[in-house]
């Protein structure tokens, strides 16, 4: 039986290595790359050679790359050892010939200091490896995740596009201990529209949906019979804009602190579009991303394949295989929990939330609604909107900034076309001179929610936990950003001088009297903005009563636990258990 080292940076190379068939090494001397050398060398699987010279060892892999066609793993040392690479490796990426160099190296914290034979290896010059990663010594779950994903990354680009050179700088602590077994680890692959795709055997699925523009009516329809062949879902907040009949527009059911919806226990969730403010609690075991860039993003940390292609061919191909459940059960599923959890909604206090609540379903036909980051987002992603109103959100950079000058952009392209901003105070006024421009347009409604502060920031009570109280200090001044832009009239004076609409209400009754307005599909021939007062202990209550709708009485008693004992007697417990 082979003996591996117990530095499980290097156990993942390893396993990641054999789980690509990828046997040819070439290895320098050295004492940084002991670990894995001597690892490799324990282990049959591996075909290595010894090359004494760095420049001579990677020119040695040119050929062998070359002449094989397989791919071929250069490991060196520290010091000046991964200079002597560069002639080679810049033949190698002209010549796009699979050359996965390690360089192993001491900790990148020690670049910099004055210590001996560090270098630095976290900038390459452009033309000697198509991508270079990093892969540090694991300290907890996120350094190992890193590494994985890492690893996989360098690997698959040995293949993508045509091929070529990748880099990993693999750090080491000159560790003496061996291991028998490795822990297994999670390999990732990437398939182009001429590969075999692999069968889908999950009896569930559901399509996660991140940020979209709007689809056509043919990705709609394959999405759509997709779901129907393979039992699906679709998980859909505002930023979605599928629309089809498998749409769960599903926060208000996932979003449950005390219960478990039967939608988050899934095998497979495909996962398109872009950055989302939702995960919907979901536990899949396996994710498939399917996006043209092609690329490995791990959001939910159980990615296995990637599909570099247009979402429409994805599911075209798999509508055409045999397998066939025609099966709705988990959308009759979904459909009963969300019917159960909007039978028994509470009054909601004066809030975002209450004003998502009245209003998203009376938005016009054909109108477009921006939501600013991230509590306006959070609150409107509750409730659902007719069928014809698409939605947007800087879920991008997810930034607070940007809000109102992205939805002037917008709606100058379609000035036939209703443009609805929801964002909060401190978003407002970090983007107000926006609507100083010129080119506003009157086709834009703006709803400020005006909470005094940033909300967000607050850790709500319902969270269980307040960063700046827990120190004994008050997180509102500085944290929430408190007490700024005060003046009651500030926003009325603004949008009064620049001619705009006003139009301000601090109660319920008030805004249902203002809501008719606000709502509605005639053309007005000024920007309005109607500023909504609120305060944030409302908030903080709208967000606890959303989130306690389905009560499972053995949740709630482990969130009281958890809450009582706090992180650090949780971590206890778990490492007593050997979790």
């Amino acid at each position: 039986m082979s003996s591996c080292t117990d530095e499980r940076n290097a156990q993942i190379l390893i396993q990641v290595l054999k789980a690509h068939g990828i046997k040819k090494v070439i290895a320098s001397p050295g004492t940084t790359n002991a670990c894995l050398v001597s690892s490799m060398q324990s282990d049959p699987f591996f075909e290595i050679y010894s090359a004494p010279e760095e420049r001579s060892g990677a020119y040695m892999a040119c050929g062998m790359a070359a002449e094989s066609g397989e791919p071929v793993v250069l490991s060196c040392t520290g010091a000046t050892a991964s200079r002597n690479y560069m002639p080679a490796l810049t033949e190698a990426f002209y010549r796009k010939l699979p050359i996965l160099t390690v360089t192993s190296s001491r900790r990148n914290a020690y670049i910099g200091h004055n210590c001996d034979q560090v270098t630095d290896r976290t900038v390459l010059p452009n033309d000697v490896a198509k991508i270079s990663v990093q892969m540090p010594i694991v300290l907890d779950d996120v350094s190992e995740w890193n590494c994985i994903i890492n690893a996989n990354k360098a690997v698959l680009e040995l293949y993508h596009r045509g091929g070529g050179p990748a880099h990993i700088n693999l750090e080491t602590t000159y560790s003496k201990k061996k291991v028998a077994d490795i822990q297994p680890v999670r390999i990732i692959r990437r398939f182009m529209k001429y590969d075999e795709f692999p069968n889908i055997t999950a009896q569930r699925v559901c399509i996660f949906v991140g940020a979209h523009v709007e689809m056509d009516d043919k990705l709609e329809r394959a999405i759509s019979e997709f779901c129907k062949k393979y039992n699906g879902i679709v998980l859909c907040d505002h930023t979605s804009n599928y629309r089809g009949e498998y749409r769960a527009f599903c926060s208000i059911v996932a979003d449950q602190y005390y219960w478990k919806s039967t939608i988050q226990n899934v095998k497979l969730m495909v996962h398109i579009g872009d950055i989302s403010s939702s995960d919907y609690k979901i536990q899949a075991k396996e994710v498939w991303r399917v996006n043209p860039d092609g690329e490995i993003r791990d959001t939910f940390q159980k990615l296995y394949n990637v599909f570099e292609m247009k979402e429409v061919e994805f599911f075209e191909y798999y509508n055409k295989k045999k397998q066939d459940y025609s099966n709705s059960e988990l959308l009759i599923a979904y459909h009963q929990e969300e019917k159960e959890i909007l039978s028994r909604m509470p009054e909601f206090p004066f809030s975002n939330i209450w004003i998502a609540s009245v209003t998203a379903k009376k938005l016009p036909s054909n109108s477009v609604l921006h939501l600013g980051i991230r509590n306006s987002l959070r609150s409107w992603n509750y409730f659902d909107t007719q069928e014809t109103v698409t939605g947007y959100s800087n879920t991008g950079g997810f930034g607070i900034d940007g809000s109102l000058s992205t939805v002037i952009g917008a709606a100058l392209c379609h000035p036939d076309r209703l443009y609805y901003c929801v964002l909060g105070d401190l978003a407002f006024f970090y983007d107000m001179n926006a609507l100083g421009n010129r080119h506003v347009p009157s086709n834009i409604r703006i709803l400020v929610v005006n909470n005094g502060l940033g909300f967000e920031m607050k850790f709500p009570a319902s969270w269980g936990y307040s960063i700046a109280n827990s120190i004994g200090v008050s997180e509102d001044n500085y944290v929430c950003a408190a007490g700024h832009y005060s003046s009651p009239d500030l926003i009325k004076s603004y949008v009064y001088g620049l001619g705009f609409e006003y139009l301000k209400v601090s109660t319920k009754e008030q805004y249902l009297d203002c809501l008719p307005k606000i709502v509605s599909n005639e053309k007005q021939d000024r920007t309005l903005v109607v500023e909504i007062v609120v305060n944030s202990e409302n908030e903080d209550a709208a967000l606890n009563l959303i989130g306690s709708i389905m009560v499972d009485e053995s949740n709630v008693a482990k969130a009281a636990i958890k809450k009582a004992i706090g992180k650090k007697g949780i971590d206890a417990i778990k490492k007593m258990m050997g979790r």
